[in-house]
């Protein structure tokens, strides 16, 4: 398959989560979702032109950065912060380092970074769905010693949190579609969803509580298996997936921020080129020089 049908069959296995989204959220979910897309590729289509380059925007990239970046994304977040991260995910992060295949880092991820550090409130004020009133997430409730959700209502997606995190089942069926067009493969999701709840489990946590909450499984299925900024080998994405896992624990119990997803797929994005360089598939059949 060549990037671009690869990019469009993403996109449509986001459907599923942006669907489970629009109905726990309402139609503000789906506005915030289509305008944070529309904005990535405007502005990925007018860089290119700034910069002289052809417009590539028919590839799917742009639309699947800006999908994934307003799944990453509180309900109640401004328009205009959302857009301002969709430019900066397609435009800072993407083309000044060359355009797709050349980015270090998650695109959407780094650009929900960017917000976090500039918006913290908005960025973590989350809602109940349905109702749209204020509440804390989960994965903030237990960091509190208080009462969560059960497994159903975390599995099926009724609680508070980012718009394409909250629903299991959606993000499962989404990932089905891409393991079944064998666009992603499992090392970096197994190693990253099973050292989450080995390490949790021996640290004393509920596992499949850290499991089915917050952005563990929308990173796994979704982040941590994009072709550009994760190892090419087997080895090197289940090494990736092992280290994503890690870092989210130590983030999760032991760091100030109840969710650690996102910054552990970036601090693994750095990793990736060292990861790269040590491990590597033995070659045969080569030829030795003389002498």
């Amino acid at each position: 398959q060549d990037a671009q049908s690869i990019m469009w069959w993403v996109v449509i296995a986001l459907l599923f989560p942006m669907a489970g989204a629009t109905y726990f959220f309402g139609y503000r979910a789906l506005l915030l979702i289509l305008f944070t897309t529309v904005v990535a590729v405007l502005a990925e289509a007018a860089f290119q032109r700034v910069i002289e380059k052809p417009v590539t925007v028919k590839d799917g990239s742009a639309a699947v950065t800006g999908i994934l970046l307003a799944l990453v994304l509180p309900p109640t977040l401004p328009l205009w912060m959302a857009g301002i991260g969709a430019i900066v995910a397609v435009v800072l992060v993407k083309g000044l380092f060359g355009g797709l295949g050349f980015n270090i880092f998650n695109p959407a991820l780094a650009a929900r970074a960017v917000l976090l550090a500039s918006w913290p409130v908005a960025m973590t004020t989350w809602t109940r769905p349905l109702d749209a009133v204020t509440t804390a997430s989960p994965l903030f409730l237990a960091k509190m010693h208080q009462a969560v959700p059960d497994y159903l209502t975390l599995f099926m997606g009724n609680r508070a949190g980012s718009l394409g995190e909250t629903s299991i089942l959606m993000i499962l069926i989404g990932a089905a579609i891409l393991y079944w067009k064998k666009i992603i493969d499992w090392p970096a999701p197994t190693a990253f969803i099973g050292s989450v709840a080995l390490l949790t489990a021996i640290l004393g946590q509920d596992p499949l509580f850290h499991v089915l909450s917050g952005g563990l499984l929308l990173g796994a299925f979704f982040m941590a298996t994009d072709y550009v900024t994760a190892p090419v080998t087997t080895k090197g994405r289940f090494i990736f997936g092992l280290g994503c896992g890690i870092i989210t624990v130590l983030i999760r119990l032991y760091g100030g921020f109840p969710e650690g997803v996102n910054y552990s797929i970036l601090i693994m994005n750095m990793l990736t080129p060292v990861i790269d360089t040590y491990v590597r598939p033995r070659l045969f059949g080569g030829v030795k020089k003389d002498g």
